[in-house]
């Protein structure tokens, strides 16, 4: 059984029939993604055609869920979870479940978005600090920027599953290649900031964000393998910082 650590819920919840809510997109027949922000941010849908907002109950619900569900696919594994795990770790009935998402898919897209939303806030927020950072070399931009992107058992687990399971459905490798765009489209921007305080700009910004990005995926394994190895987190930062200045180059002077 998954280690459950959400709290139960006295509430009984409605019983309902499975729903399958599916979009045309460029031709692509895809599963509803149930976030009015996510449907509109990646055009799968006309704002007019956006479902009601939930109301505060059914957000509680559904909170619960993907609580329930990120402890089940990280102990037991996306592809051996079930509805019916993620439902007796949150304490409620398939027809709560299906009354909230469409599959298993659907509730991981959702429980993504909120996690890439949580990162974008940590890169807002390392913009907020730029008025009262003094960081004069490329290394240092790395490391402030690391302390940003947490290194997460749990989730690589999870996400490293799901992007296997992702690469046997192609509209699913699309909606979260759109995703890891729109990330990418937040956070080298902040790179650029910092780095161009330093004396430098990115030629490609493109293809730094692609290279930084393997280089996370790559030494997160890494990490995770070692965990108590501080000269493979050392390596981390100076392979980050080898690859910023590979794609970046010097300018005349700093501002």
């Amino acid at each position: 059984m998954p280690s459950c650590k959400v709290e139960q819920s006295d509430q009984p919840a409605r019983l309902s029939a499975p729903k399958q809510f599916k979009y045309s997109w460029s031709g692509i027949l895809v599963s509803q993604l149930d976030t009015e922000s996510y449907l509109i941010h990646f055009r799968i849908v006309d704002a007019t055609q956006v479902p009601q907002r939930v109301t505060k109950r059914r957000a509680q619900t559904r909170q619960r869920m993907l609580e329930a569900a990120f402890d089940t696919f990280a102990d037991e594994g996306f592809g051996r979870a079930t509805v019916e795990n993620i439902c007796e770790c949150a304490g409620y009935t398939r027809g709560a479940f299906y009354s909230n998402f469409a599959s298993l898919d659907d509730l991981f897209l959702e429980m993504w978005r909120q996690k890439s939303g949580d990162l974008i806030a940590r890169i807002h927020a390392v913009l907020e600090e730029l008025p009262t950072l003094h960081l004069g070399t490329p290394a240092q931009v790395v490391e402030h920027v690391l302390a940003a992107v947490p290194v997460d058992d749990k989730w690589y687990r999870i996400t490293a599953e799901f992007t296997a399971h992702s690469l046997r459905n192609p509209s699913l490798l699309r909606v979260m290649a759109s995703r890891e765009q729109a990330i990418s489209d937040e956070f080298v921007p902040l790179i650029e900031e910092l780095l161009r305080r330093t004396g430098r700009i990115i030629p490609d910004p493109v293809a730094l964000g692609q290279a930084l990005v393997a280089v996370h995926d790559g030494t997160t394994v890494q990490v995770l393998t070692e965990p108590d190895n501080e000269a493979v987190r050392r390596r981390r930062i100076e392979l980050f910082t080898h690859v910023v200045l590979a794609y970046s180059t010097e300018t005349e002077g700093i501002e």
